[in-house]
């Protein structure tokens, strides 16, 4: 059985800083049928950071993978998605990154799709007994101003 890597490459920066970057989206185990519907399935879910304010979406199929194209008011951004099959790798991917080759169903896609850690706890704050808020509910004074554990 192979296993594919979704890879994205996309332009990130600004100006001269401008480059191409490549990313690793996943692992799928299986035929290259299925690792090229799960790679459309993130493709027409991804949303690039620019442009800001898209004007036209296109989304082209191309071989092994896609090419993502968001017409911007002044610039157009390309993303390209593909689906490579990997020969070696140095790092096993962890199995929570793999994709099986079952059925993809509702149930399948969030069983596969990791799930982003809780975000940390707030540190305890002392409770104040009355808080002064606006006409929209949000306190007028900060909870963090007057904190003695913060730097």
């Amino acid at each position: 059985m192979a296993t594919w890597g979704l890879i994205l490459e996309t332009t990130v920066g600004l100006g001269e800083r401008k480059h191409t970057e490549a990313y690793v989206m996943a692992h799928v185990e299986g035929g290259r049928e299925v690792a090229l519907a799960e790679l459309e399935r993130r493709a027409r879910a991804y949303t690039p950071e620019h442009p800001r304010s898209p004007k036209r979406r296109r989304l082209f199929r191309d071989g092994d993978g896609f090419l993502l194209v968001v017409d911007g008011a002044w610039q157009s951004h390309a993303t390209r998605f593909s689906a490579v099959e990997l020969l070696d790798d140095t790092d096993r991917p962890a199995p929570a990154e793999r994709v099986s080759d079952e059925p993809v169903g509702a149930e399948a896609l969030s069983a596969t799709t990791p799930e982003l850690p809780p975000p940390p706890p707030s540190p305890s704050v002392a409770p104040s007994v009355a808080v002064e808020r606006d006409e929209d509910g949000v306190p007028v004074k900060p909870a963090w101003l007057g904190r003695t554990d913060l730097p």
